[in-house]
Protein backbone atom coordinates (compact mmCIF):
# COMPACT_ATOMS: atom_id res chain seq x y z
CA UNK A 1 0.00 0.00 0.00
CA UNK A 2 1.57 3.17 -0.97
CA UNK A 3 1.03 6.27 1.61
CA UNK A 4 2.60 10.17 1.01
CA UNK A 5 3.85 12.20 3.88
CA UNK A 6 4.04 16.21 3.46
CA UNK A 7 7.03 17.47 4.99
CA UNK A 8 7.48 21.33 4.43
CA UNK A 9 11.29 22.27 5.46
CA UNK A 10 12.66 25.69 4.53
CA UNK A 11 11.10 27.50 1.80
CA UNK A 12 10.90 24.01 -0.32
CA UNK A 13 7.98 22.02 -0.19
CA UNK A 14 9.08 18.17 -0.88
CA UNK A 15 6.82 15.10 -1.08
CA UNK A 16 8.18 11.85 0.08
CA UNK A 17 6.48 8.77 -0.99
CA UNK A 18 6.37 6.13 1.73
CA UNK A 19 5.82 2.31 0.72
CA UNK A 20 4.80 -0.23 3.37
CA UNK A 21 7.11 -2.41 3.30
CA UNK A 22 6.67 -5.87 2.10
CA UNK A 23 8.17 -9.16 3.84
CA UNK A 24 9.33 -11.10 0.86
CA UNK A 25 12.09 -13.39 2.13
CA UNK A 26 12.31 -14.48 5.89
CA UNK A 27 10.58 -13.16 8.97
CA UNK A 28 13.85 -11.44 9.86
CA UNK A 29 14.02 -9.77 6.26
CA UNK A 30 14.85 -6.04 6.33
CA UNK A 31 13.48 -4.14 3.85
CA UNK A 32 13.55 -0.31 2.60
CA UNK A 33 11.91 1.87 0.70
CA UNK A 34 14.14 3.33 -1.89
CA UNK A 35 14.36 6.84 -2.56
CA UNK A 36 13.11 8.12 0.64
CA UNK A 37 14.35 8.82 3.62
CA UNK A 38 12.23 6.13 5.63
CA UNK A 39 13.11 2.82 6.25
CA UNK A 40 10.64 -0.05 7.59
CA UNK A 41 11.77 -3.26 9.43
CA UNK A 42 9.06 -6.27 8.62
CA UNK A 43 6.55 -3.06 8.15
CA UNK A 44 7.51 -1.46 11.09
CA UNK A 45 9.20 2.12 11.36
CA UNK A 46 12.95 2.18 12.48
CA UNK A 47 13.77 4.33 15.54
CA UNK A 48 14.93 7.07 12.46
CA UNK A 49 11.66 6.91 10.68
CA UNK A 50 9.92 7.57 13.75
CA UNK A 51 11.38 10.71 14.57
CA UNK A 52 11.20 12.23 11.17
CA UNK A 53 7.74 11.04 10.61
CA UNK A 54 6.76 13.01 13.35
CA UNK A 55 8.92 15.93 12.81
CA UNK A 56 7.34 16.00 9.48
CA UNK A 57 3.98 15.82 10.76
CA UNK A 58 4.24 18.43 13.63
CA UNK A 59 6.00 20.88 10.90
CA UNK A 60 3.51 20.26 8.43
CA UNK A 61 0.51 20.75 11.09
CA UNK A 62 2.45 23.99 12.49
CA UNK A 63 3.16 25.94 9.20
CA UNK A 64 -0.86 24.89 8.22
CA UNK A 65 -1.87 26.21 11.27
CA UNK A 66 0.11 29.35 11.94
CA UNK A 67 -1.81 30.18 8.08
CA UNK A 68 -5.35 29.22 9.46
CA UNK A 69 -4.87 31.60 12.38
CA UNK A 70 -3.09 34.45 11.03
CA UNK A 71 -5.61 36.82 10.74
CA UNK A 72 -6.77 35.90 14.81
CA UNK A 73 -3.10 36.96 15.55
CA UNK A 74 -3.44 39.80 13.39
CA UNK A 75 -6.53 41.37 14.22
CA UNK A 76 -5.11 40.77 18.32
CA UNK A 77 -2.71 42.85 17.35
CA UNK A 78 -4.20 45.77 16.49
CA UNK A 79 -6.46 44.91 19.54
CA UNK A 80 -2.97 44.80 22.02
CA UNK A 81 -1.96 48.17 20.13
CA UNK A 82 -5.07 50.37 20.74
CA UNK A 83 -4.75 48.63 24.44
CA UNK A 84 -1.16 50.09 24.44
CA UNK A 85 -2.59 53.59 23.43
CA UNK A 86 -4.99 53.95 25.62
CA UNK A 87 -7.93 52.21 24.82
CA UNK A 88 -10.24 50.92 26.85
CA UNK A 89 -13.26 48.48 26.26
CA UNK A 90 -16.80 49.97 26.25
CA UNK A 91 -15.58 52.99 27.56
CA UNK A 92 -12.38 55.19 25.68
CA UNK A 93 -12.42 54.55 21.89
CA UNK A 94 -9.69 55.88 19.15
CA UNK A 95 -9.44 58.27 16.31
CA UNK A 96 -6.50 57.89 14.21
CA UNK A 97 -5.66 59.28 10.91
CA UNK A 98 -3.82 56.47 8.41
CA UNK A 99 -0.34 58.25 8.58
CA UNK A 100 3.35 56.66 7.34
CA UNK A 101 3.96 56.93 11.38
CA UNK A 102 1.13 54.93 12.18
CA UNK A 103 2.21 50.98 11.39
CA UNK A 104 -1.28 49.44 9.82
CA UNK A 105 -2.03 46.96 7.54
CA UNK A 106 -2.79 48.99 4.27
CA UNK A 107 -4.80 51.92 5.54
CA UNK A 108 -6.40 54.78 4.09
CA UNK A 109 -5.51 58.30 4.51
CA UNK A 110 -8.77 59.92 2.83
CA UNK A 111 -10.87 59.51 6.31
CA UNK A 112 -10.12 59.24 9.30
CA UNK A 113 -11.11 56.10 11.64
CA UNK A 114 -12.45 55.35 14.94
CA UNK A 115 -11.63 52.05 16.56
CA UNK A 116 -14.33 50.81 19.01
CA UNK A 117 -13.38 48.04 21.12
CA UNK A 118 -15.71 46.59 22.74
CA UNK A 119 -16.06 43.91 25.54
CA UNK A 120 -19.13 41.53 25.53
CA UNK A 121 -18.36 39.23 28.25
CA UNK A 122 -21.04 40.31 30.42
CA UNK A 123 -23.35 41.23 27.67
CA UNK A 124 -24.78 42.09 24.17
CA UNK A 125 -23.81 45.93 23.33
CA UNK A 126 -25.76 48.67 21.54
CA UNK A 127 -24.36 50.82 19.31
CA UNK A 128 -27.08 53.63 18.33
CA UNK A 129 -25.73 54.87 15.15
CA UNK A 130 -27.22 58.48 13.63
CA UNK A 131 -28.02 58.77 10.29
CA UNK A 132 -25.89 59.90 7.25
CA UNK A 133 -22.61 58.73 5.90
CA UNK A 134 -21.06 56.37 8.13
CA UNK A 135 -19.21 53.14 6.80
CA UNK A 136 -18.86 50.73 9.94
CA UNK A 137 -17.92 46.95 9.54
CA UNK A 138 -17.54 45.05 12.98
CA UNK A 139 -15.27 41.80 12.94
CA UNK A 140 -14.25 39.70 16.10
CA UNK A 141 -11.23 37.90 17.19
CA UNK A 142 -10.84 35.46 14.74
CA UNK A 143 -11.26 38.51 12.06
CA UNK A 144 -14.42 37.23 11.39
CA UNK A 145 -17.12 39.13 10.45
CA UNK A 146 -19.93 40.27 12.29
CA UNK A 147 -22.16 43.09 11.00
CA UNK A 148 -21.89 46.24 8.67
CA UNK A 149 -23.15 49.38 10.31
CA UNK A 150 -24.35 52.64 7.97
CA UNK A 151 -24.30 52.89 4.57
CA UNK A 152 -23.20 49.00 3.55
CA UNK A 153 -25.33 47.91 6.68
CA UNK A 154 -29.34 47.12 6.76
CA UNK A 155 -30.28 50.71 8.16
CA UNK A 156 -28.29 52.31 4.51
CA UNK A 157 -27.28 55.46 6.12
CA UNK A 158 -30.91 56.12 7.80
CA UNK A 159 -29.35 55.32 10.92
CA UNK A 160 -30.43 52.38 13.94
CA UNK A 161 -29.89 50.52 17.27
CA UNK A 162 -27.25 47.45 16.00
CA UNK A 163 -27.11 45.18 18.84
CA UNK A 164 -23.45 42.69 18.73
CA UNK A 165 -24.38 39.53 20.59
CA UNK A 166 -21.98 37.84 21.97
CA UNK A 167 -20.77 34.19 21.57
CA UNK A 168 -23.47 31.64 22.65
CA UNK A 169 -26.19 34.36 23.35
CA UNK A 170 -29.56 32.84 24.16
CA UNK A 171 -31.82 35.63 24.74
CA UNK A 172 -34.09 37.96 22.95
CA UNK A 173 -33.27 40.16 20.24
CA UNK A 174 -35.67 43.45 20.74
CA UNK A 175 -37.16 44.79 18.16
CA UNK A 176 -36.19 47.30 15.42
CA UNK A 177 -33.11 46.07 16.26
CA UNK A 178 -30.43 45.21 13.56
CA UNK A 179 -28.00 41.82 15.30
CA UNK A 180 -24.68 40.49 14.59
CA UNK A 181 -23.41 37.26 16.61
CA UNK A 182 -19.77 37.23 17.66
CA UNK A 183 -17.03 34.13 17.38
CA UNK A 184 -15.37 35.60 20.75
CA UNK A 185 -16.03 38.23 23.53
CA UNK A 186 -13.98 40.49 22.34
CA UNK A 187 -15.18 42.65 18.82
CA UNK A 188 -13.76 45.63 17.02
CA UNK A 189 -15.85 47.94 15.60
CA UNK A 190 -14.38 50.19 12.84
CA UNK A 191 -15.85 53.23 11.83
CA UNK A 192 -15.53 55.99 9.33
CA UNK A 193 -17.76 58.88 8.08
CA UNK A 194 -17.51 60.34 4.60
CA UNK A 195 -19.48 63.52 4.79
CA UNK A 196 -19.74 65.52 1.62
CA UNK A 197 -18.49 68.88 2.94
CA UNK A 198 -16.52 70.00 5.48
CA UNK A 199 -13.63 67.25 5.62
CA UNK A 200 -11.89 65.11 8.18
CA UNK A 201 -13.43 67.35 11.00
CA UNK A 202 -16.84 66.80 9.84
CA UNK A 203 -16.35 63.31 9.71
CA UNK A 204 -14.92 63.17 12.98
CA UNK A 205 -17.57 64.84 14.70
CA UNK A 206 -20.20 63.15 13.05
CA UNK A 207 -18.57 59.51 14.28
CA UNK A 208 -18.25 61.29 17.94
CA UNK A 209 -21.82 61.01 18.29
CA UNK A 210 -22.98 57.11 18.15
CA UNK A 211 -23.92 55.96 21.39
CA UNK A 212 -22.54 52.68 22.87
CA UNK A 213 -23.93 50.98 25.69
CA UNK A 214 -24.75 47.82 27.18
CA UNK A 215 -28.14 45.92 26.71
CA UNK A 216 -30.95 47.50 28.86
CA UNK A 217 -28.56 50.16 30.51
CA UNK A 218 -27.91 53.91 29.84
CA UNK A 219 -25.38 54.96 27.38
CA UNK A 220 -21.66 55.11 27.95
CA UNK A 221 -19.84 58.28 28.61
CA UNK A 222 -17.33 57.32 25.98
CA UNK A 223 -13.98 59.05 26.21
CA UNK A 224 -12.38 59.26 23.02
CA UNK A 225 -8.30 59.24 22.46
CA UNK A 226 -6.14 60.11 19.55
CA UNK A 227 -3.68 57.66 18.14
CA UNK A 228 -1.86 59.82 16.10
CA UNK A 229 -0.01 61.23 19.12
CA UNK A 230 2.74 58.96 18.76
CA UNK A 231 4.40 55.97 16.75
CA UNK A 232 2.50 53.13 17.44
CA UNK A 233 2.33 49.74 15.11
CA UNK A 234 -0.95 47.87 15.25
CA UNK A 235 0.41 44.80 13.14
CA UNK A 236 1.93 41.37 14.41
CA UNK A 237 4.28 42.58 12.17
CA UNK A 238 7.33 42.29 15.47
CA UNK A 239 6.20 38.89 16.09
CA UNK A 240 5.33 36.87 12.59
CA UNK A 241 8.80 35.39 12.46
CA UNK A 242 9.26 34.26 16.31
CA UNK A 243 7.91 32.00 18.74
CA UNK A 244 5.62 35.14 20.73
CA UNK A 245 3.35 34.55 17.12
CA UNK A 246 2.52 30.75 19.11
CA UNK A 247 2.58 32.76 22.51
CA UNK A 248 0.38 35.26 21.62
CA UNK A 249 -1.87 32.76 20.11
CA UNK A 250 -2.02 30.44 22.73
CA UNK A 251 -2.87 33.57 25.42
CA UNK A 252 -5.67 33.99 22.80
CA UNK A 253 -7.09 30.06 23.01
CA UNK A 254 -6.60 30.31 26.75
CA UNK A 255 -8.96 33.63 26.89
CA UNK A 256 -11.97 33.12 24.52
CA UNK A 257 -14.68 30.77 24.21
CA UNK A 258 -13.69 27.98 21.10
CA UNK A 259 -15.65 28.42 17.99
CA UNK A 260 -17.39 25.41 17.05
CA UNK A 261 -16.05 25.79 12.91
CA UNK A 262 -13.01 25.30 14.77
CA UNK A 263 -12.68 22.12 16.39
CA UNK A 264 -10.24 20.86 13.85
CA UNK A 265 -7.86 23.37 14.14
CA UNK A 266 -8.13 23.40 17.66
CA UNK A 267 -7.19 19.19 17.44
CA UNK A 268 -3.98 20.50 15.55
CA UNK A 269 -2.89 23.46 17.71
CA UNK A 270 -3.28 20.78 20.67
CA UNK A 271 -0.73 18.27 19.05
CA UNK A 272 1.99 21.72 18.97
CA UNK A 273 1.07 21.68 23.01
CA UNK A 274 -1.55 24.89 22.37
CA UNK A 275 -4.73 23.75 24.04
CA UNK A 276 -7.45 25.52 25.93
CA UNK A 277 -6.85 25.53 30.01
CA UNK A 278 -3.23 24.14 29.18
CA UNK A 279 0.22 25.75 29.98
CA UNK A 280 2.03 26.80 26.37
CA UNK A 281 5.49 25.61 27.12
CA UNK A 282 6.98 24.24 24.16
CA UNK A 283 10.32 21.86 24.58
CA UNK A 284 13.75 22.51 22.41
CA UNK A 285 12.75 20.24 19.77
CA UNK A 286 9.20 21.28 19.30
CA UNK A 287 10.43 25.08 19.85
CA UNK A 288 12.90 24.12 16.62
CA UNK A 289 9.95 23.42 14.77
CA UNK A 290 7.69 26.41 15.55
CA UNK A 291 10.42 28.31 14.77
CA UNK A 292 11.31 27.03 11.31
CA UNK A 293 6.86 26.85 10.32
CA UNK A 294 6.91 30.76 11.52
CA UNK A 295 9.58 31.42 8.37
CA UNK A 296 8.05 28.65 6.23
CA UNK A 297 4.24 29.90 6.97
CA UNK A 298 5.35 33.41 6.18
CA UNK A 299 7.41 33.20 3.50
CA UNK A 300 4.24 30.87 1.88
CA UNK A 301 1.71 33.69 2.80
CA UNK A 302 4.47 36.60 0.85
CA UNK A 303 4.06 34.57 -2.28
CA UNK A 304 0.68 34.30 -2.13
CA UNK A 305 -0.04 37.68 -1.98
CA UNK A 306 2.93 39.24 -3.98
CA UNK A 307 3.12 36.40 -6.49
CA UNK A 308 -0.41 35.19 -7.03
CA UNK A 309 -0.36 32.41 -9.47
CA UNK A 310 -4.19 32.66 -10.06
CA UNK A 311 -5.63 34.08 -13.19
CA UNK A 312 -8.36 35.25 -12.19
CA UNK A 313 -6.52 37.97 -10.11
CA UNK A 314 -6.06 40.26 -13.41
CA UNK A 315 -8.23 43.18 -13.44
CA UNK A 316 -8.08 43.81 -17.57
CA UNK A 317 -6.05 41.47 -20.22
CA UNK A 318 -3.64 45.02 -21.49
CA UNK A 319 -2.69 45.99 -17.51
CA UNK A 320 -0.75 44.55 -14.62
CA UNK A 321 -3.34 45.81 -11.53
CA UNK A 322 -4.92 42.64 -9.74
CA UNK A 323 -7.71 42.71 -7.46
CA UNK A 324 -6.94 42.98 -3.89
CA UNK A 325 -9.18 40.43 -2.92
CA UNK A 326 -9.57 37.61 -5.11
CA UNK A 327 -13.05 36.51 -3.72
CA UNK A 328 -15.90 39.25 -4.14
CA UNK A 329 -19.21 37.06 -3.66
CA UNK A 330 -19.07 37.65 -0.40
CA UNK A 331 -17.02 38.76 2.22
CA UNK A 332 -15.89 35.65 4.05
CA UNK A 333 -14.25 33.87 1.40
CA UNK A 334 -16.93 31.06 1.04
CA UNK A 335 -17.76 29.26 -2.38
CA UNK A 336 -20.29 26.92 -2.15
CA UNK A 337 -18.62 23.90 -0.89
CA UNK A 338 -15.57 25.26 0.82
CA UNK A 339 -13.79 28.19 2.21
CA UNK A 340 -10.93 29.44 -0.74
CA UNK A 341 -7.92 29.29 1.87
CA UNK A 342 -5.78 30.68 -0.31
CA UNK A 343 -7.92 33.47 -1.36
CA UNK A 344 -8.33 34.29 2.44
CA UNK A 345 -4.39 34.16 3.37
CA UNK A 346 -3.63 36.61 0.49
CA UNK A 347 -5.57 39.30 1.87
CA UNK A 348 -5.06 38.69 5.30
CA UNK A 349 -1.31 38.91 5.09
CA UNK A 350 -1.66 42.62 3.49
CA UNK A 351 -4.70 43.68 5.06
CA UNK A 352 -6.98 43.36 7.57
CA UNK A 353 -11.01 42.97 8.12
CA UNK A 354 -13.95 40.76 6.14
CA UNK A 355 -16.51 42.66 4.68
CA UNK A 356 -19.15 41.67 1.92
CA UNK A 357 -19.14 45.38 0.94
CA UNK A 358 -15.56 45.93 1.05
CA UNK A 359 -15.25 43.35 -1.56
CA UNK A 360 -18.17 43.90 -3.30
CA UNK A 361 -17.64 44.53 -7.16
CA UNK A 362 -20.36 46.06 -8.61
CA UNK A 363 -21.78 50.07 -9.41
CA UNK A 364 -22.23 51.74 -6.33
CA UNK A 365 -20.74 49.29 -3.80
CA UNK A 366 -19.28 50.96 -0.72
CA UNK A 367 -15.71 50.59 -2.23
CA UNK A 368 -13.16 49.39 -5.01
CA UNK A 369 -9.56 48.10 -4.29
CA UNK A 370 -7.09 47.42 -7.38
CA UNK A 371 -3.21 46.51 -6.04
CA UNK A 372 -0.19 47.68 -7.97
CA UNK A 373 2.73 45.84 -7.42
CA UNK A 374 4.45 46.14 -11.58
CA UNK A 375 5.49 48.19 -13.84
CA UNK A 376 3.63 47.60 -17.32
CA UNK A 377 6.47 45.01 -18.21
CA UNK A 378 5.89 42.76 -15.67
CA UNK A 379 9.16 43.89 -13.20
CA UNK A 380 7.91 44.20 -9.39
CA UNK A 381 7.99 47.97 -8.73
CA UNK A 382 11.81 49.51 -7.38
CA UNK A 383 12.25 52.14 -4.81
CA UNK A 384 15.35 53.13 -6.69
CA UNK A 385 13.09 53.89 -9.87
CA UNK A 386 10.68 56.63 -11.12
CA UNK A 387 7.36 55.87 -12.40
CA UNK A 388 4.47 57.45 -13.36
CA UNK A 389 1.19 56.83 -13.90
CA UNK A 390 -1.23 58.12 -16.25
CA UNK A 391 -4.59 58.53 -14.32
CA UNK A 392 -7.61 59.08 -17.18
CA UNK A 393 -10.72 61.59 -15.72
CA UNK A 394 -12.81 61.78 -14.72
CA UNK A 395 -12.43 58.41 -12.18
CA UNK A 396 -15.62 56.70 -12.14
CA UNK A 397 -16.50 57.10 -8.44
CA UNK A 398 -19.49 59.13 -6.85
CA UNK A 399 -17.45 59.98 -3.62
CA UNK A 400 -13.45 60.21 -4.49
CA UNK A 401 -10.68 57.85 -5.21
CA UNK A 402 -6.86 57.86 -4.32
CA UNK A 403 -3.65 55.64 -4.73
CA UNK A 404 -1.76 54.59 -1.47
CA UNK A 405 1.75 53.33 -1.55
CA UNK A 406 2.78 50.54 1.22
CA UNK A 407 6.35 49.29 2.04
CA UNK A 408 5.99 45.90 0.93
CA UNK A 409 7.93 44.55 4.60
CA UNK A 410 5.61 46.42 7.23
CA UNK A 411 2.33 46.46 4.35
CA UNK A 412 2.16 49.62 5.82
CA UNK A 413 2.07 53.05 4.47
CA UNK A 414 5.60 54.38 3.17
CA UNK A 415 7.91 56.14 5.84
CA UNK A 416 10.09 58.30 4.20
CA UNK A 417 11.11 62.05 4.60
CA UNK A 418 8.54 62.97 2.57
CA UNK A 419 6.02 61.42 5.25
CA UNK A 420 3.12 61.12 2.84
CA UNK A 421 1.58 57.90 1.26
CA UNK A 422 -1.23 58.62 -1.12
CA UNK A 423 -2.43 61.15 -3.78
CA UNK A 424 -5.94 61.72 -3.18
CA UNK A 425 -8.88 63.59 -5.43
CA UNK A 426 -9.95 65.48 -1.91
CA UNK A 427 -6.86 67.11 -1.10
CA UNK A 428 -3.72 66.96 -3.45
CA UNK A 429 -5.40 66.32 -6.27
CA UNK A 430 -8.87 68.61 -5.95
CA UNK A 431 -7.59 71.22 -8.45
CA UNK A 432 -6.72 68.59 -11.36
CA UNK A 433 -8.69 68.58 -14.34
CA UNK A 434 -8.72 67.61 -17.80
CA UNK A 435 -8.40 64.13 -20.01
CA UNK A 436 -5.89 62.87 -17.61
CA UNK A 437 -3.51 63.34 -14.46
CA UNK A 438 0.22 61.95 -14.60
CA UNK A 439 1.00 60.83 -11.05
CA UNK A 440 4.76 60.21 -10.35
CA UNK A 441 6.42 57.92 -7.58
CA UNK A 442 10.09 57.38 -6.86
CA UNK A 443 13.25 58.89 -5.11
CA UNK A 444 12.93 62.80 -6.04
CA UNK A 445 10.10 64.50 -7.65
CA UNK A 446 10.57 65.32 -11.34
CA UNK A 447 10.65 69.28 -12.05
CA UNK A 448 7.32 70.81 -11.21
CA UNK A 449 5.69 67.54 -10.08
CA UNK A 450 5.84 67.58 -6.40
CA UNK A 451 1.92 68.24 -5.88
CA UNK A 452 1.34 64.71 -7.62
CA UNK A 453 4.37 62.84 -6.21
CA UNK A 454 5.18 59.94 -3.58
CA UNK A 455 8.93 59.07 -2.23
CA UNK A 456 9.44 56.10 -2.22
CA UNK A 457 12.94 54.24 -0.83
CA UNK A 458 15.72 53.15 -2.70
CA UNK A 459 16.48 49.28 -1.33
CA UNK A 460 12.62 49.14 -0.83
CA UNK A 461 10.07 47.44 -2.61
CA UNK A 462 6.33 48.92 -2.93
CA UNK A 463 2.93 47.92 -3.58
CA UNK A 464 -0.15 50.39 -4.44
CA UNK A 465 -3.93 50.06 -3.18
CA UNK A 466 -5.90 52.17 -6.21
CA UNK A 467 -9.52 52.81 -4.50
CA UNK A 468 -12.90 54.08 -5.55
CA UNK A 469 -15.37 54.57 -3.01
CA UNK A 470 -18.54 54.73 -4.62
CA UNK A 471 -17.47 53.58 -8.04
CA UNK A 472 -19.86 53.23 -11.13
CA UNK A 473 -20.06 51.09 -14.32
CA UNK A 474 -16.66 52.35 -16.26
CA UNK A 475 -14.63 50.97 -13.68
CA UNK A 476 -16.26 47.59 -14.33
CA UNK A 477 -17.39 47.55 -17.80
CA UNK A 478 -13.55 47.82 -19.07
CA UNK A 479 -14.73 51.45 -20.84
CA UNK A 480 -12.61 53.19 -18.16
CA UNK A 481 -9.15 52.07 -16.72
CA UNK A 482 -6.27 53.41 -15.16
CA UNK A 483 -2.82 52.90 -16.97
CA UNK A 484 0.47 51.12 -15.91
CA UNK A 485 3.17 52.40 -13.73
CA UNK A 486 5.81 53.75 -16.38
CA UNK A 487 9.38 53.83 -15.58
CA UNK A 488 10.93 57.35 -16.16
CA UNK A 489 14.42 57.25 -17.59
Amino acid sequence: MKTSTLLLCGLLTTVLACNDATTTGTANTDTTTAGTDFTFNQGYPTSETIQKAYDAADLNRAIQMYRFFYPTVSILSTWDGNMANGCEPNKTFAIMDGAPAQVAFTPNSDTRYAGLPLDLSQGPMVLEVPPGPIMSVINDMNQLYVMDIGLPGPDKGRGGKHIVLPPGYKGAIPAGYYSGKSTTNRVLVLLRAIPKEGGPEAGEAMMKLIKVYPLGKPAIDIGWVRLNEKVADFTPVPIEKSIKYWERLAKFISEEPANPQYRIAYGELAELGIEKGKLFNPDARMKSILDQAVQTGNAIMRVQSFADRRPEKAVWKDRQWEWAVLRSNNGTFDTENYTDLYAREKWFYQAQIESPAMFNRAPGAGSLYWLGMRDHSGAYLDGSKTYKLTVPLPVPGKLFWSITIYDNGTRSEIATPQNKAALRSMFELKEYTGASVDLYFGPKAPAGKENAWIQTLPGKGWFSYFRIYGPEGPAFDGTWKPGDFEEVK
